[in-house]
């Protein structure tokens, strides 16, 4: 199962997992419009042999201009379900950009946090060992605020207590690497941070291994001002066919097999 950004429509998705090398898995797709002012959304994806839907819904962000007026966002999407018979909630987003500053955009990034975390803060409340993921491309690092303050998301897990949540990508960023490259300084954007529910190994259910960050060589590029960086499709009106601006990232899970 995979969150996605960016995305226009539906009907992106649906020429996604009906491609050759993913239809044999029958992916299935929870989707909303939401009211962003480009018109891209959030998605969920999902395999139905693993993973079963039984509630979803978009989470509005009533985001506000200087004037008060609205001004339109990406809802958090809320997926809940069942992973190989847990229950599990996922929150897919994708937070406010840093356009006009990155402090002056703070605020609506936390705004953004602060959705996901009230309706995970309610799931809690009722059961804090609850398994809940919320990850998308966050535009910002895991140690600002909406990540480290508005989500409380800490960087050792053992530290996090019953109702907290982890943040598996925070070792990472301190130690220089990233997702995304901005005047030649990497940013960890796209992360998964998981609740307390996913950390002890002595469960039956699925608990919490790694992180990852896939940045294949053929994802990048090569050569030039930008050597490293994630090889995007257009840089202005140069099309340079490559993938994404930003490179994507999962966690891994396991579970014990009797």
């Amino acid at each position: 199962m995979f969150g996605v950004a960016e995305i226009e429509n539906e009907t992106v998705l649906k020429d996604l997992v009906s491609q050759p090398e993913f239809k044999g898995r029958n992916y299935q797709i929870v989707h909303y419009n939401s009211p962003d002012d480009r018109g891209v959304d959030v998605a969920f994806i999902y395999n139905p042999k693993y993973f079963k839907v039984l509630a979803s819904q978009p989470l509005n962000v009533p985001l506000k201009n200087d004037d008060g007026s609205p001004r339109h966002t990406r809802d958090v999407l809320w997926v809940y379900g069942l992973l190989d018979g847990e229950p599990v909630h996922i929150f897919v987003n994708h937070w406010p950009s840093r356009r006009g500053g990155e402090e002056a955009s703070a605020p609506g990034r936390a705004l953004a946090a602060s959705i996901s975390k009230a309706k995970a803060d309610s799931i809690m409340a009722v059961d804090p060992n609850a398994k809940i993921v919320i990850m998308g491309d966050l535009n910002d690092d895991p140690v600002n605020a909406s990540c480290a303050k508005v989500i409380g998301a800490l960087g050792d897990a053992a530290k996090v207590k019953p109702g907290g949540f982890f943040n598996p990508w925070m070792k990472l960023y301190k130690s220089g690497i990233g997702t995304l490259a901005y005047n030649d300084s990497w940013n960890l954007f796209d992360q998964i941070m998981i609740s307390y529910g996913w950390l002890s190994h002595e469960q039956k259910g699925f608990f919490y291994s790694k992180p990852v960050i896939f940045n294949k060589d053929y994802m990048c590029q090569h050569g030039g001002q930008y050597d490293g960086y994630p090889l995007r499709t257009f840089s202005g009106n140069t099309y340079l066919g490559g993938y994404s601006d930003h490179f994507p990232v999962y966690i891994m899970l396991l579970k014990e097999k009797k």
